[in-house]
């Protein structure tokens, strides 16, 4: 078989810069498509974080002036992955996120930064790059919308396109004025090309311009086809249908393994589930929760967000405290919702604990230790963390949307007859539908057999990137054939 040459072009990547799942994939992914004969290399913006990390690294283009300033593509690996790298200080060399700083709002010139990886991406897979000629361009998310565009308009060597959305709220919008500086033709700016709103957007100029178009999760991918879910996009995403597709994602198992996670106190497998209790044990007495073993432990860990529904589950607390159970709240994001978790552990010490901060060591004990992990997300392109919950045997309590109606099985009177729940589901994404299924969850806590068995149905699920890889090896072979 062939190998295929993809250049993967992402604003982040784990274990190097990372601010939510999209730097998961796109550390993750490569590794697992090497089984499928594919050679992946990663096209990243030179973070100060990337740079440090980079070995072996050798300058292999110089951009004279790439908007604004000299800039160098630097060849390395870091993290068992094959990088190139940005190196432009102008608009790289910045502590922090990646997208915003320190005053929380977005940096002023983000549109020049991601025009110039989508601009990068294009000279790449034009074949300006000496020595470097991918069979495949797959850009990720609106940061690198614009690869497909330069790739369009430029003429010349054409490789395969994809676009992958992990989250369509996030689109990339910019003044019109900016189709100029990013040097895109002015026929660019129209309808079929980057034109949006008035504007230059991204996002839909990789939905428009791409040859295949995918998403996380096949529920998603319809979703977002619907005037509900669409964003304003969804006109765009429905003549494009026949392009489109929706790939669940994974997690890597060798980092999210209760069997030997270096983050836990107490390792065990589905074959020695009881061995988990110490880790309950341990996150409460980290959190300063009352050690009672008779009582059930929701968990969350998120970015809090309107998206996310958390505000329901603070509309619903007393409902869940009434069913004698315990919270622990991991995440940071909206104020308003950080004051609310906030308050509602001071009003109830001992049963409501909450960590407002990211922080990736202490998730895995959360997801180790806690006995349900709640996900009440109003959309949600995929999820990580309900994946990360099934193979740590925490049971997810979802919404039945996106990613989360795809992945987590509900734990309904059928399911269990078949032995087959592993969480629980619910709709519509409302508080007194989320308080309903608290108390089905509760009753099923008080039933310990079956609690054990749904638990062992969890961490048997695969959560792995085997058959995602095996999607995406399929993808580009189309392509390129």
């Amino acid at each position: 078989m062939t190998t295929i040459n993809v250049l993967s072009v992402v604003p982040e990547v784990f274990p190097l810069v990372k601010t939510g799942g999209l730097g998961d994939v796109a550390g993750a992914l490569p590794l697992a498509l090497e089984a499928e004969d594919v050679h992946t290399t990663t096209l990243v913006p030179g973070y100060p974080a990337v740079m440090a990390a980079l070995r072996d690294g050798s300058p292999v283009h110089r951009f004279q002036a790439l908007f604004g300033g000299q800039a160098t593509l630097v060849s390395g690996t870091a993290a068992g992955l094959d990088l190139l790298a940005i190196d432009a200080p102008h608009l790289y060399a910045r502590s922090g996120n990646p997208y915003v700083g320190s005053d929380g709002r977005d940096w002023a010139d983000n549109a020049l930064r991601f025009g110039a990886l989508g601009f990068v991406a294009g000279e790449i897979g034009a074949g300006l790059v000496p020595g470097i000629a991918p069979d495949v361009v797959h850009a990720h998310d609106w940061q690198a919308g614009l690869a497909p565009a330069y790739l369009h308009y430029r003429g010349g060597r054409r490789p395969g396109t994809v676009m992958t959305v992990h989250n369509l709220a996030f689109q990339g919008w910019f003044p019109a004025e900016t189709r100029a500086v990013l040097g895109l033709p002015p026929e660019a700016f129209a309808i079929d090309g980057v034109e949006y709103f008035g504007g230059v957007g991204y996002l839909k100029a990789g939905l428009a311009l791409s040859d295949r178009i995918t998403t996380v999760s096949p529920t998603y991918a319809a979703e977002i086809r619907t005037q509900e879910h669409g964003m304003s996009l969804d006109g765009l995403l429905r003549t494009r249908s026949a392009v489109l597709s929706g790939i669940l994602n994974g997690i890597d198992e060798t980092v999210w393994d209760p069997a030997a996670d270096p983050l836990i106190p107490v390792h065990y497998a589905a074959t020695r589930i009881a061995r988990r209790d110490g880790n309950k044990a341990a996150l409460r007495a980290r959190l300063g929760l009352a050690e009672a073993p008779d009582r059930l432990l929701f968990s969350v860990v998120s970015r809090m967000s309107a998206q996310k529904g958390l505000d329901l589950l603070l509309d619903g607390l007393g409902a869940l405290l009434a069913t004698g159970a315990q919270l622990a709240v991991l995440g940071s994001g909206e104020r308003v919702m950080e004051a609310g978790f906030a308050a509602a552990a001071a009003a109830y010490p001992g049963r409501v604990a909450c960590v407002l901060a990211y922080d990736e060591a202490l998730a895995h004990l959360f997801q180790a230790g806690a006995d349900a992990l709640l996900v009440p997300s109003r959309f949600e392109p995929c999820g990580l963390t309900q994946l990360c919950a099934l193979r740590y045997g925490c049971l997810p309590v979802v919404s039945r949307v996106g990613g989360l109606a795809d992945t987590v099985i509900d734990a309904n009177e059928a399911a269990l007859a078949a032995g087959a729940g592993s969480g629980f589901q619910f709709l519509p994404v409302t508080a007194t539908a989320l308080d309903a299924t608290i108390e089905r969850v509760a009753a099923l806590w008080r039933q310990p057999d079956v609690w054990r068995r749904l638990q062992r149905n969890a961490m048997k699920a695969d959560v792995s990137w085997r058959r995602p890889a095996k999607q995406y090896a399929a993808l580009y072979r189309s392509l390129c054939a």
